[in-house]
């Protein structure tokens, strides 16, 4: 009883009861008592009201002159980008031009007989056709830890990801197994084409292509796919496919369409001069 009647009397904790009395001796505001408190005060409120101002009539005064530079450089990005649109078609123009131009070289060398085997040779035609369709995508997912095989290099990791020379061996032993023409995401390969990586993109004659990689081989579909596939480049693909998942798939077409060539060098051979001797006494024996 006595727990319950010191509980009703006093109900406020005795802390409570100090930090009351303390406040009531100090008083309830906390601003400085004195003058000379109050006057900094006031000094800092009006300092920090200026700063504010003079932020405000900066920011509006300022605003013309931005929106003046963004549209500046708004009318600059519009006008360079349509002069880039003219010189695209200025060069699109002049490679059909040099394109065209080309091709009537090939055709007045060798007279007609040769011009169709030279034009194929050279890539200066569009060409259709039998011939497989291989297809060359990135794994799902990428390959953890894998060391060893025939792509292990020393510079980076192998990730699953189709690889430069990964298409290299694809299209030499597309050639090598006797495809007449191919093209690769719609690009036509030549003898001078290049396959080669910018960072994880894959380059053709300069020109990225993004995966799946699309490879088209003009020649003989059955012949072609099983020689592909029993070569030691057939052989290399089905080692990527089987320890790094990267997918690839051969089928034979009945018939294919590739483009020719966007660009072609036309190269002239001549003899080199200490050689016309030894040429001179080859063609005199030759006549005898």
């Amino acid at each position: 009883m006595s727990l319950l009647t010191n509980v009703m009397e006093h109900s406020l904790d005795d802390g409570y009861a100090e930090a009351a009395a303390r406040r009531g001796a100090v008083g309830t505001s906390r601003l400085p008592s004195a003058l000379s408190g109050r006057l900094w005060l006031a000094a800092g409120l009006v300092l920090a009201a200026l700063v504010v101002t003079l932020g405000a009539a900066q920011a509006q005064f300022a605003a013309p002159t931005v929106a003046k530079e963004r549209q500046n450089l708004i009318d600059r990005i519009q006008s360079e980008t349509r002069s880039a649109d003219t010189l695209q078609k200025n060069v699109d123009a002049l490679r059909d031009t040099v394109s065209s131009e080309q091709q009537a070289a090939l055709r007045d060398h060798g007279g007609r007989q040769s011009a169709a085997l030279l034009e194929l040779i050279a890539g200066a035609t569009p060409v259709s056709g039998p011939g497989v369709r291989l297809v060359v995508d990135d794994a799902k997912e990428a390959s953890q830890g894998s060391t060893g095989g025939p792509r292990e290099s020393s510079s980076f990791s192998d990730t699953g990801r189709v690889r430069d020379r990964d298409m290299q061996r694809v299209v030499n032993g597309l050639w090598v197994s006797g495809a007449e023409a191919i093209s690769i995401n719609g690009q036509r390969l030549t003898a001078l084409s290049a396959i080669r990586a910018a960072g994880e993109a894959i380059l053709v004659d300069n020109k990225p292509l993004a995966p799946p990689y699309t490879v088209l081989a003009i020649g003989d579909g059955k012949r072609l796919s099983s020689t592909f596939q029993d070569s030691a480049d057939g052989q290399y693909l089905q080692v990527l496919k089987d320890d790094y998942g990267i997918r690839a798939s051969i089928g034979v077409q009945d018939e294919l369409d590739l483009p020719a060539a966007p660009s072609i060098v036309v190269r002239y051979a001549t003899p080199v001069p200490g050689n016309q001797k030894a040429d001179s006494a080859a063609n005199g024996k030759g006549s005898k």
